[in-house]
């Protein structure tokens, strides 16, 4: 594997990952967050995958259908040639209730001529830790596991011989066809007219989701593919939505850097309200908001950092020891320790979040005194708690500091109490949480900033520098144009940016020194430079970021700085919302703080 040239289809229950090739190498099923079917992306030879080969040399191209989630993979051989066109149904039923079951749709197109094909399709459940029975039937092919262990189960339906699928054996396409594979038994008659209509379903439903979202004079196309993986991301059950699909992709190849991110971060939660809201999504926004406000809890401290989909709090952190890990990187991971961390910043973010409740949704939101009850608990966290040494944004596993950031967003916690006792009538409590708001401030920019350089840096006391605090402009900390922030931006391009892409930090942490980019901060620093007045140079950075994306313009977590290769979870739907943010920034679309204080759509 050299890069992650994959595409991801999905439904907004779960996702798989298509290779170029066609090959189907990552699904877990039957939500985002369950045990992998397909597996070859962490273990190439135990896996488990989904191929269709052609027999001889075929040119081999792939795109999206224009304004969907619809994949296309062309094979083509002289006259010879066939697609196969790869989606998870999703559409909204004449009920009005959303279809999106657990079921991957294989239409293979006949173009033109006799291709013939060779079928290789081998689930292995449960994370390919059991033995694997393989039944034929009349209607289906089911494999499950077998043994000790847990039961899983899976259904092929196809109208090509089944015999000749499961044996691998040459087979002629000179008709369309269809395979289906389903988590559960179907219960309607599949045949290839019924693949017909849930494929025009599902198309016409991606495109008229993306009729609905503003568009902006540049990156037009960028933009969209972003909205489009986003919006894959949202899980229709809960509303949460996923950092990625995938799990375990390392940051660096060999190293151990391979973590589980399948999970909600409610840090990535007010970026992501306000890029939806502003490209005209407010529906995900929206339940985005309410699984944010069901799971913080109204008098209990403890909040976490990060949730699972379906609102679990426990998220134990386990080793798949009999995986080999993408190209070698292990360990293979499932679940994430981190969410036992304290990270002072997720006040601020979940303030945040409330803020954004009210300012946007105001004369929906019917839960007032819930949410003001909220609020007093996390500013009491704060005012208690504000000074203390925590984890940081990074999640630094044994190193406890005094990060700026954090400290910052703990200002950001009381300046959106501020505006929010200010729009629920609360004067006094205005006034009393601006003293605290301002006292903040002050003491950032005494301890949290370089007496030389006047740059902000990663921790109090120290001089390194983290790009974490070029958010400090975008959550309204600081101004743009003011020499802190215009100082803190040039260091920080100056000492973290090696040919446009940049680290998060460069000191050693818990796993070594850091080799990879994290693309997320490289979208940032372009944003920033704009903010503070160089554009020329931010929109030449942004065009050459948008050249390291993927083959169907699909970001991870992280890049090679010297091959530029794609590495971490994928796709990171925290780099897509930064270029989606970054893109508007250029197009002149305002920040959040530059528009109205009472916006409502």
């Amino acid at each position: 594997m050299d890069n992650l040239d994959y595409g991801v289809i999905g439904n907004c229950k779960s996702a798989a990952l298509v290779s170029k090739e066609g090959s189907i190498d990552w699904c877990c099923l039957p939500d985002f967050d369950s045990s992998s079917f397909f597996a070859k992306l962490l273990d190439e030879n135990r896996g488990g995958s989904f191929s269709v080969k052609p027999v001889g040399e075929y040119t081999i191209k792939q795109k999206y259908l224009r304004k969907t989630n619809v994949l296309r993979t062309r094979f083509k051989k002289g006259h010879d040639c066939f697609e196969i066109i790869d989606f998870m149904p999703r559409y909204k039923t004449e009920s009005g209730k959303y279809h999106y079951p657990p079921d991957i749709i294989r239409l293979i197109r006949h173009i033109s001529g006799s291709p013939q094909v060779r079928m290789f399709y081998d689930p292995k459940p449960a994370w390919a830790r059991y033995g694997v029975r393989c039944e034929v039937k009349a209607d289906f092919i089911k494999h499950c596991t077998e043994g000790e262990g847990s039961y899983e189960s899976v259904y092929l339906y196809t109208d090509l011989d089944k015999e000749a699928v499961v044996e691998h054996k040459p087979i002629t396409i000179d008709s369309d066809h269809y395979m289906v594979m389903s988590y559960n038994q179907k219960l309607v008659d599949v045949d290839l007219d019924w693949i017909y209509l849930e494929f025009e379903r599902t198309k016409v439903y991606w495109m008229g989701w993306v009729a609905k979202t503003t568009r902006f004079s540049d990156y037009e196309e960028e933009v969209e593919r972003s909205s489009l993986v986003l919006k894959l991301l949202a899980y229709q059950k809960t509303g949460a939505i996923l950092a990625a699909i995938t799990t375990s992709l390392p940051e660096t190849i060999g190293e151990v850097r391979n973590w589980d991110y399948r999970f909600c971060w409610l840090r990535d939660a007010s970026m992501t309200i306000s890029v939806l809201v502003r490209l005209g999504h407010y529906n995900v926004a929206k339940r985005f908001l309410n699984f944010i406000l069901n799971i913080v809890p109204y008098k209990d401290e403890r909040i976490q950092i990060m949730y699972g989909i379906n609102n679990q709090r426990a998220l134990e952190e386990k080793e798949l020891d009999w995986l080999e890990g993408y190209e070698g990187s292990r360990p293979v991971r499932i679940g994430n320790d981190a969410y036992h961390q304290k990270q002072n910043d997720i006040y601020g973010v979940v303030l945040d979040v409330i803020y954004q409740s009210l300012r946007y949704f105001n004369g929906s939101v019917d839960n007032r005194e819930d949410l003001w009850t909220v609020v007093r608990t996390l500013t009491r966290h704060v005012r208690y708690h504000w000074e203390d040494l925590d984890s940081g944004i990074w999640e630094f596993r044994t190193d406890r500091k005094h990060f700026t950031f954090s400290k910052i967003l703990c200002w950001v916690a009381m300046d959106r109490a501020v505006k929010i006792a200010g729009m629920l009538g609360k004067s006094e409590d205005a006034l009393d949480y601006a003293y605290l708001r301002d006292d903040i401030k002050t003491d950032v920019l005494k301890h949290g900033t370089n007496p030389e350089t006047q740059a902000l840096t990663q921790y109090y006391g120290g001089d390194t520098l983290d790009s974490a605090n070029l958010m400090a402009e975008h959550y309204g900390f600081i101004g743009a144009r003011d020499p802190v922030y215009v100082s803190t931006v040039r260091e920080t391009y100056k000492r973290l940016c090696v040919g446009g892409l940049m680290y998060r930090y460069r000191d050693a942490d818990d796993f070594g020194v850091p080799k990879s980019s994290f693309t997320v901060c490289s979208f940032w620093m372009v944003k920033s430079l704009h903010r503070i007045g160089e554009k020329k140079l931010a929109r030449e950075l942004f065009e050459q970021l948008l050249e390291h994306s993927n083959h169907l313009g699909l970001y991870s977590e992280d890049l090679d700085f010297k091959t530029k290769r794609l590495l971490g979870n994928f796709p990171q739907g925290y780099s897509h919302l930064a270029l989606i943010d970054t893109a508007m920034t250029i197009s002149g679309v305002p920040e959040w703080f530059e528009e109205s204080e009472h916006f409502c759509p």
